[in-house]
């Protein structure tokens, strides 16, 4: 064997081990999805003076997150709340560890907190999420359903929400938060509210009453948006719910006899009608 040909053989044989081992790295490999970070929909701040209730000033926010992954709960979110005064200042600051928001789904949050001076600026900062594979479809995840929403406008400035919140679900649920979303006429989020309902069953409501300050003026309040969510920064409550199965959407018995034929029947075309007896 010439120089030549041993050099040609050698150079084949590692074109052929670089191929093999690229093939058996690629049937290996399971590609994984790129997942995208939470996306800020729309978020809101107001300062009002404390008044009788609270010295100094109170710092309100109100904002909506967005989860795009469909098969990724989007968990240990924290938003952080800062208010500055005129000269640049920090006088509030805030870390607010948010719920888990759900795949496909979004996240209706608000917070308050204090500050002794007045802040003229206010900023709303997200810490990334961790991301945790959903154990269950979409459709799945049911929204809690909500119903006999009333509100009023109260005299000290107030503005009341109140209803009742149930479970799509077997299984109690342990504790649920719910927010309200302050909008005006034309759509834009002016504040909001939260509070919380403890054991909700499946054959049952549970009442809840929101009195909501962070809106300065109430007259500018046409609608409020309501939510409920399973309360905690991991999905493990909502994925348990899940996993304990729906209640039924029909649970009563038919009352009425079957019908003696099938009314939805027809002749295909080109077939005859053939006589009844």
């Amino acid at each position: 064997m010439t120089h030549s040909t041993r050099t040609a053989a050698a150079f084949a044989a590692l074109l052929l081990a670089a191929f093999s081992s690229a093939g058996c790295s690629g049937g290996d490999r399971q590609d994984v999805p790129e997942l995208k970070p939470l996306a800020v929909k729309e978020q809101v701040s107001s300062v009002l003076k404390g008044g009788d209730r609270y010295d100094g000033y109170v710092v309100n926010w109100a904002g909506v997150l967005s989860n795009p992954n469909p098969w990724h709960f989007g968990e240990h979110v924290v938003a952080t709340v800062v208010g500055k005064d005129a000269k640049g200042n920090e006088v509030v600051r805030m870390d607010q560890p948010l719920d888990a928001v759900p795949p496909s789904g979004s996240l209706s949050f608000t917070g308050q907190a204090l500050a002794e001076r007045k802040p003229v600026e206010v900023t709303i900062e997200y810490r990334s999420a961790e991301w945790r594979p959903a154990g269950r479809i979409v459709s799945e995840f049911r929204p809690f359903p909500i119903s006999g929403v009333q509100s009023a406008r109260n005299d000290d400035g107030s503005y009341v929400v109140t209803g009742y919140v149930g479970t799509p679900y077997r299984l109690p649920a342990g504790t649920l938060a719910v927010t309200a979303l302050l909008r005006d006429s034309a759509g834009k989020l002016l504040g909001g509210g939260s509070t919380f309902v403890d054991d909700v069953q499946e054959d049952g409501r549970r009442r809840f009453i929101l009195d909501i300050e962070s809106v300065a003026d109430t007259k500018k309040i046409a609608k409020a948006e309501l939510a409920a969510r399973t309360w905690g920064s991991s999905s493990r409550p909502y994925e348990e719910l899940a996993l304990g199965g729906a209640v039924p959407l029909h649970t009563v018995k038919p009352t009425t006899s079957p019908f003696t034929e099938d009314r939805g029947r027809q002749t295909a075309p080109g077939d005859e009608a053939q006589p009844r007896p």
